[in-house]
């Protein structure tokens, strides 16, 4: 059984920069299809990016392509997501989580991490 544990979340200006970690630790770690998704105030969980079993696959929500990189490093168990171009709409608690298969649909992703807070003031 995966566990995961983010990191890497806080307070920046708009226009900075952020990169997010996720730990693996246990079962396949990160050799796992992969993704981050977001929670914003008075929204639903939604997509941001997600990465395949070998790190060769990826997809994007609209609003991160161009500003948001999802990768992975599988010797060091670790999911990355680096953001920049921050914008206010972008505050949300990010979570990493895996699936069975490359998803973008959170229902199909079964485990999860406990989030990290990112907050992005204008």
């Amino acid at each position: 059984q995966v566990q995961l544990v983010e990191s890497g979340g806080g307070s920046v200006q708009a226009g900075d920069s952020l990169r997010l970690s996720c730990v693996a630790s246990g079962g396949t770690g990160s050799r796992n299809n992969m993704g981050w998704f977001r929670l914003r105030p008075g929204k639903a969980r939604e997509f941001v990016a997600a990465i395949g079993m070998s790190g060769a696959s990826k997809v994007y929500t609209e609003s991160a392509k161009g500003r948001f990189t999802i990768s992975k490093d599988n010797a060091k168990n670790t999911l990355y997501l680096q953001m920049s171009n921050l914008k206010p709409e972008d505050t949300a608690v990010y979570y990493c989580a895996v699936s069975p298969q490359f998803s973008t649909y959170p229902q199909q992703y079964n485990t999860w991490g406990q989030g990290t807070q990112v907050t992005v003031s204008s």
